[in-house]
């Protein structure tokens, strides 16, 4: 077996709403080869990972893979890789279960698609299973893979868990992240470790570990500096120790008796209780403690030794919220092991592991644990009595080997008192209050105790998953904080997608928003905008940009321009926009990625659709829009047409659905909004600077999603008018989207197009010009990029063919593949197919010498069309053409067409299909049987 290509697909994506690994596998000889007809397979399979028989495949059941597995036929090895990826990522504590394998249409080829939380655990996991299932099988079958006579699985395996558990996040944060998942927070990682957004934009809030984006730095500083806390809290008459600061061992031993024994010897600024040594009696064990303390800090602190049980309290904002009762990590005899093996007994405890990666930790002998058995005349071969307990540890940190029991509901109002007024003294918002008393359910003033330590990052995991008692959700509480009832944690997110139209409508869209006063974060296919500035360059539709403006703390706003590349090779990126348009779905990139046909690039710009959140804006007069409006789940579906007859929007409005719609009158084209019965005329076409009086008909359809998508986005029906009132098509505000220079005393269109559909819109807005009174020559530089079809490029070369009188034909800067001749070549071959003389067209290879020579043969009142690659450098050619910039007014604009033509129902598309309206009075289509 083979991988031919593999993805780690982030957010939502062609397979799943959720992060997936897709592995396009060639299974070679074992293709004829499924499980059952492999002698030894399945039980050498079981044998290494027994947890497979409980997945519950093709029976729905508890064992039914494995049924799978051998019954007659067996499955195949792309099924097998798939279950195998799963379960070691649940071995290694990940909880997944979602995957699918189909074949990819080529024999033998598979798509393997399986689900993940860390990715790279998920590609570790895919790695290993192939490693193992050609382990498993015999040499013939896998030719050319070399046999690894020391492949270790279990090695291997564990190799991987110590791994992931490196990389997965500790117990605190892992419960902040759940607490945020249950109140529909969204949330980011940002780094290898535990600091993590919550939130988008500028409603953002940050943690790192308990530390929140809330805390004080002095608070912090404070709860560090173990004197200074001391001597805040004493200061307020709150229960602490006598303490003395030193920095020698002499000095330690005078504070000790100064103090008077028992005392306490503690690093200055340690936690989790390194280097802390208890109840010491002696001068010579205040030595020993000096010296361990020194180890973590270069001064130590000597105080009076508090009688009591260890209980740490956990207040936020607050409130106290949990308290857990700690008892030193410790061993009970049963009169057979020793001691040694009594740990080793008790770290089999699956609740156990390394450092925080688990609810509790592993016991260790260190030195500490030497000490006390010392000083009770034990070693580690001593058996203890049955039922004797001992105690490894003087402290009680969960993170020594500790264990914690619940006892929030026994403390006594008097401490719940003390604890929050400890709290507020140091300043924190989730402070951890370690306080010694022999019995939380009677006050401090009775019994005596007092406050021996102040945490600025308290641990979660003794509260989440105490060894007794109930859990608390505390980190719910941290998160109720952060984002108090009614406080937005989200921003406004929405996502255009679609084949043409894309970079315009985002622009318009992001214009809109921006003249209300908001901070817009903007994706497009130049770069990333924040505030208007543009901060990184480059395409940037995909989900990588995205993330970067849900990260930006300024945003607002995020529009986001949504390109089928980055959906096919990443997903989404995030877990879902508000709103989501899809303007079409047109021709363009046929053959790559694995999409060969108009269905299958609707089911890509259907991605953002299916998981959009409050509305969904459909093109009515498109098909493959109109099917995507069976798989939203959002609140809302707007259709938009250009064709106020459509029977699908006629229908959907009557339904009190909600639309855009293009209405002709004979004082030209008004654009309408329709929502729950109410009829909104919006703003006359012509007022729109970017239509060019209303004739350039793709950018009025923009217009028409930009303002849908900002009506469901709650802006103002003022809002959105002034917005398209004041947005043109001037390189600075749409670079490379129908930029008009009219400053030679001809008129030059700059535009982006590079698909069939766009290049006919280009043509049609040419021929309007043209017959409403342009009479001059029209001139073409057309170009095609080297990855599209050679049918795709016959096709752009007829439909140029009838809108002009000259053409330039070149390539790309970067030919993707083909000769540096090849499209011009191709591009004259399909316009001589057409009919255009050989003499109207001119070949030359590169951009700039074709711009040049297409300006050069240019007149006074003639039109250039140039369809660029490069835009500010082919801008720049136009503007300084013939060696400086030309002066002079513009021609005088063309006056407006006649009244709009008579419209139909999509023009026969919604034939064959029948209309159906669903629970939330949206009507959509779908194909009638033959």
């Amino acid at each position: 077996m083979r991988i031919l290509d593999q993805r780690t697909y982030v957010g939502p994506n062609l397979y799943a709403t959720f992060p997936v690994i897709r592995m396009t596998l060639d299974l070679g000889p074992l293709e004829g080869h499924p499980s059952a007809s492999i002698p030894g397979f399945v039980d050498g399979l079981l044998a290494r990972i027994p947890s497979l028989d409980q997945h519950g495949c093709s029976y729905g059941e508890a064992g039914g893979f494995v049924r799978r597995l051998r019954e007659d036929g067996g499955t195949w090895m792309g099924h097998v890789l798939e279950h195998v990826a799963i379960e070691i990522q649940n071995l290694a504590a990940a909880q997944v279960t979602f995957g699918k394998t189909r074949g990819s249409g080529e024999d033998g080829q598979y798509h393997v698609v399986y689900e993940y939380e860390d990715a790279w655990v998920g590609e570790a996991a895919g790695a290993l299973a192939l490693r193992l299932l050609h382990h498993l099988v015999p040499a013939d079958l896998r030719p050319g893979i070399d046999d690894e006579p020391d492949f270790d699985f279990t090695r291997e395996l564990e190799d991987l868990i110590r791994g992931a558990q490196r990389r997965a996040l500790g117990p605190s944060t892992a419960s902040l992240v759940r607490a945020a998942q249950a109140r529909d927070i969204p949330w980011l990682r940002l780094n290898r470790y535990s600091l993590v957004q919550f939130g988008h934009g500028k409603n953002q809030k940050r943690i790192q570990a308990t530390v929140t984006s809330e805390t004080r730095h002095i608070a912090v500083d404070i709860a560090s500096d173990k004197e200074m806390t001391n001597q805040i809290l004493g200061d307020l008459g709150l229960p602490v120790p006598r303490q003395d600061q030193v920095r020698t061992e002499e000095e330690c031993v005078r504070a000790a008796r100064r103090l008077g024994y028992p005392v306490v010897v503690k690093p200055l600024d340690a936690n989790h209780g390194r280097g802390v040594s208890i109840n010491l009696t002696d001068a010579d064990q205040v030595r020993v403690a000096f010296r361990q303390a020194r180890e973590h800090a270069r001064t130590v602190l000597v105080e009076t030794f508090l009688q009591g049980f260890d209980h740490r309290m956990l207040v936020v904002h607050g409130e106290l919220v949990a308290v857990a009762k700690r008892v030193p990590g410790h061993v009970t005899g049963d009169g057979h092991h020793s001691i040694a093996q009594l740990v080793e007994i008790t770290n089999q405890d699956p609740r156990r592991g390394i450092g925080h990666e688990k609810v509790l930790t592993r016991l260790d002998l260190d030195h500490q644990a030497e000490r006390l058995m010392e000083s009770a005349g034990l070693t580690a071969d001593s058996v203890l009595p049955a039922g004797e307990r001992f105690y490894l540890r003087s402290t009680a940190n969960l993170s020594t080997g500790g264990t914690a029991l619940d006892v929030t509901d026994e403390c006594h109002p008097d401490n719940r008192e003390m604890a929050i007024r400890a709290t507020a003294a140091v300043g924190l918002d989730v402070c951890g209050v370690d306080f010694l008393t022999p019995d939380i359910s009677r006050s401090y003033r009775e019994v005596g105790g007092g406050i021996c330590e102040v945490n600025a990052a308290p641990g979660f995991r003794m509260h989440v998953a105490p060894s007794e008692g109930q859990p608390r959700d505390v980190a719910g509480k941290v998160m109720e904080m952060l984002f108090p009832p009614g406080t937005a944690s989200r921003v406004p997110i929405a996502a255009i997608t679609g084949t043409n139209g894309k970079t315009t409508t985002t622009r318009m869209l992001a214009h809109i928003h921006k003249l209300t006063g908001a901070v817009v974060g903007m994706t497009t296919t130049d770069g990333v905008y924040i505030d208007g500035q543009r901060t990184v360059e480059g395409d940037m539709t995909g989900p990588t940009s995205a993330r970067m403006v849900l990260r930006d703390p300024t945003v607002g706003v995020a529009i986001l321009e949504t390109a089928r590349g980055g959906l096919l090779r990443s997903g989404l990126g995030y877990g879902a926009p508000d709103v989501a348009c899809c303007i079409n779905v047109a021709d363009d990139h046929l053959g790559l990625g694995g999409v060969d046909t108009l269905e299958q690039l609707a089911l890509v710009k259907r991605i953002p659709i299916e998981v959009a959140r409050d509305t969904v804006v459909l093109n009515a007069d498109d098909p493959h829009c109109v099917r995507m409006a069976a798989h939203s789940k959002a609140r809302h579906v707007c259709y938009v047409t250009l064709h106020p007859e459509n029977r699908l929007v006629r229908e959907h409005i009557r339904a009190g659905g909600r639309a855009v719609a293009l209405e002709g009158g004979v004082n030209g084209q008004m654009i309408t909004l329709y929502d729950k019965g109410s009829h909104i005329p919006l703003l006359w076409t012509h007022l729109i600077p970017a239509t060019l009086e209303g004739q350039a008909t793709h950018n009025v359809q923009n217009a028409m999603f930009a303002a849908g998508m900002a009506f469901a986005m709650g802006l103002r029906l003022d809002d959105i008018r002034q917005g398209l009132r004041t947005f043109d098509s001037s390189f600075f505000q749409a670079p490379g989207r129908m930029n008009i220079f009219d400053q030679h005393g001809y008129r030059v269109i700059l535009d982006y197009g590079h698909n069939a559909a766009a290049i006919d819109a280009m043509c049609t807005l040419v021929d309007r010009l043209h017959a409403s009174g342009g009479g001059g020559r029209r001139i073409v530089v057309l170009a095609v990029p080297g990855d599209r079809r050679d049918s795709d490029i016959a096709a752009i070369a007829a439909r140029a063919a009838r809108s002009f009188d000259h053409f330039v034909c070149r390539r790309d800067d970067n030919p993707r593949g083909r000769a540096d001749d090849e499209v011009p070549r191709l591009l004259r071959e399909g316009l001589l197919s057409a009919g255009v003389a050989p003499t109207a067209i001119t070949c030359i290879d590169t951009e700039e010498p074709a711009v040049e020579a297409a300006l050069a043969m240019t007149s006074p009142g003639d039109l250039l069309l140039i369809f660029a690659d490069k835009i500010s450098r082919t801008w720049k050619q136009v503007i300084y053409a013939g060696g400086k910039r030309k002066e002079g007014a513009a021609p005088a604009p063309a006056p407006l067409p006649d009244p709009v033509e008579e419209a139909g129902p999509l023009h026969g598309a919604l034939a064959g299909m029948s209309m159906i309206q669903d629970a939330r009075g949206v009507i959509f289509v779908e194909e009638e049987a033959d």
